[in-house]
């Protein structure tokens, strides 16, 4: 049974929304076509759009959104495109809307928001929540904006510190024959950490805050014996704890605190025969108030576009090992 073809136009009321909202070679108007089933011709600000009634609406829908977005900026991605897409599909609101949301502004004037529907869940959930774990693979912005939402609290004087710390795993390299002293093995662990503040502070407040003690970047061992009050803590990796350094971090927690736990429970380098505490976690703390897990996926990640290919094609390897039982060819 044949499909009935509609027809029907949509007019972009700024013209110089054009460019951001047809992309370099009209892709962002292919990617829309490919994946709702419609044609699109454009005829200067109007767009000819030819499929079923569904498609047709979808369409529109996405067009709306992303003209939207261009008034803020003058280019939007493939992958806010195929966002956007996804969420007239799912009937989850608008990219615009929750691109509108923003964290904080960086030292160089640049707003940092969340980019997908997954990514506002855990934003909000860190505004809403004591602590929260941001579970999910890399390049979602898991800690990246964990800490945006921290500097945002400093900036805000909602807490007086900021508190970073990761597991120092030894991963291949044994930390004995690295060169330096203790301070100097363990910073390559934490240098993501450092990347991310300079990038959102600026090297100087950075530099500044740090002597001043507002900022610690620190191994998860130092955390021991200590009780962090008005702090934004956040534990990066933490798919590395063992289950008695989570329960040792967790119960850190002080008056006046926040607590961002991130990890990726596919990336564990711990030794052979040692459990991760991430994993053991949401099992242990799942259904308690003032607590929220947060699970992102390939569609959060906001890399290249192959990072995502390749994130879901180790899922689906992994899913076919364990129908099969077996490492596959």
């Amino acid at each position: 049974m044949s499909t009935n073809i509609i027809h029907s136009q949509f007019v972009v009321d700024d013209e110089a929304s054009l460019p951001g909202l047809f992309g370099p070679r009209d892709e962002n108007l292919k990617v829309i076509e490919e994946s709702l089933g419609v044609k699109i011709v454009a005829r200067g600000r109007t767009l000819l759009l030819s499929g079923s009634g569904d498609g047709i609406n979808k369409a529109k829908a996405v067009l709306t959104d992303l003209v939207a977005m261009c008034r803020r900026r003058p280019y939007i991605t493939v992958n806010e495109v195929k966002h956007a897409i996804q969420l007239a599909l799912d009937g989850n609101g608008t990219l615009e809307d929750i691109q509108s949301d923003v964290v904080t502004v960086t030292a160089r004037g640049r707003r940092i928001y969340p980019k997908t529907r997954g990514q506002k869940i855990y934003v909000d959930a860190i505004r809403r929540n004591g602590i929260v774990f941001g579970i999910g693979p890399a390049g979602t912005g898991k800690t990246y904006l964990a800490m945006a939402m921290a500097i945002n609290a400093l900036k805000n004087k909602e807490v007086n510190r900021l508190i970073l710390t990761r597991p120092a795993v030894e991963a291949g390299e044994k930390l004995g024959f690295l060169p330096g002293d203790l301070q100097d093995k363990v910073d390559p662990y934490l240098r993501p950490l450092y990347d991310a503040l300079y990038d959102i502070m600026g090297v100087e407040m950075f530099q500044r805050h740090m002597e001043r003690g507002i900022i610690e970047v620190a191994p998860l061992a130092y955390m021991r014996g200590r009780t962090l009050d008005d702090a934004f803590i956040i534990l990066d990796e933490a798919q590395n704890t063992t289950p008695e350094q989570m329960k040792m971090f967790l119960t850190r927690m002080g008056y006046n605190s926040k607590i961002v736990v991130t990890g990726d429970i596919t990336q564990v380098d711990l030794p052979a025969g040692q459990f991760s505490g991430l994993i053991e976690v949401q099992t242990i703390l799942a259904g308690i108030s003032g607590i929220s897990f947060v699970y992102l996926d390939e569609r959060d990640v906001v890399r290249h576009e192959l990072v995502q290919k390749i994130i879901k094609a180790y899922e689906e390897y992994a899913d076919r090992v364990e129908r099969k039982g077996e490492v596959l060819p």
